[in-house]
């Protein structure tokens, strides 16, 4: 009798723990859930007034030190995705049209094989823009390093940031928060899908980053200061 009395006991504790456990992760989750939703608010109204698409952004303005690029992806052939292809066509037209004097690409070249700013690099010199108007930052693993980098190593204090429409806000938005005056432009959509995945983790990088952005974590690597006014070919590896 004894042993079976226990072994309710422990069966009704255990039930109780898991019921309290349900509980807590549903209060959890709940709560995640409408700080990921006020954070998006927060993000996207505070930026939209700075964002344009390429034929809606005004003419240039005096002092743009550069068109920041950010990197998303390469083929195994050394050719960029559709949507760095189109970030870079849209960053190109935007200095040839003397929006700003030079080009920062900054993508992911943290390991041998793969160099995503030397193709983002040999795509804009291809369409000719000259080597030394191009700056490569081979730190940039992720939007928020990318902007950390541009203020702090590069020096960076007026650009322009060109991506896709699904995350021209929280690039705007980290490129401020490091003391940049930006402005955003879309990548005009060169007809390739945007899947729901992108919105999805977007809006979970949202709610990331505006932490990122009030604590000011380190970037995975620093460096020596560069003149973003200086020749580009200074950054080639």
């Amino acid at each position: 009798m004894k042993k079976t009395n226990t072994e309710t006991t422990r069966k009704t504790k255990i039930k109780k723990f898991i019921k309290r456990f349900i509980i807590v992760c549903l209060i959890l989750g709940l709560l995640g859930g409408i700080y990921i939703g006020i954070a998006n608010a927060v993000m996207l109204n505070s930026v939209s007034s700075l964002i344009y698409r390429e034929d809606e952004i005004m003419g240039p303005e005096e002092d743009c030190d550069c068109i920041i690029v950010l990197g998303c992806g390469i083929w195994e052939d050394n050719t960029p995705t559709p949507f760095m292809r189109d970030r870079l066509e849209t960053s190109i037209n935007l200095y040839k049209q003397g929006y700003a004097p030079k080009l920062l690409m900054s993508g992911d070249h943290g390991k041998e094989g793969y160099n995503e700013v030397g193709v983002m690099r040999q795509y804009a010199i291809d369409h000719g823009v000259p080597s030394e108007d191009i700056f490569m930052d081979h730190a940039g693993f992720s939007t928020y390093e990318t902007m950390v980098r541009a203020s702090g190593i590069f020096g960076i204090r007026k650009a322009i940031v060109v991506t896709q429409e699904f995350h021209i806000a929280r690039s705007v938005y980290d490129c401020r928060a490091f003391g940049i005056e930006c402005r955003g432009v879309i990548a005009t959509n060169s007809g390739y899908k945007v899947f729901a995945k992108n919105y999805i983790r977007e809006t979970l990088a949202r709610g990331k980053d505006m932490i990122w952005c009030m604590i000011k974590p380190a970037p995975t690597y620093g460096g020596e200061k560069i003149d973003i006014h200086g020749n580009g070919e200074q950054t080639l590896d």
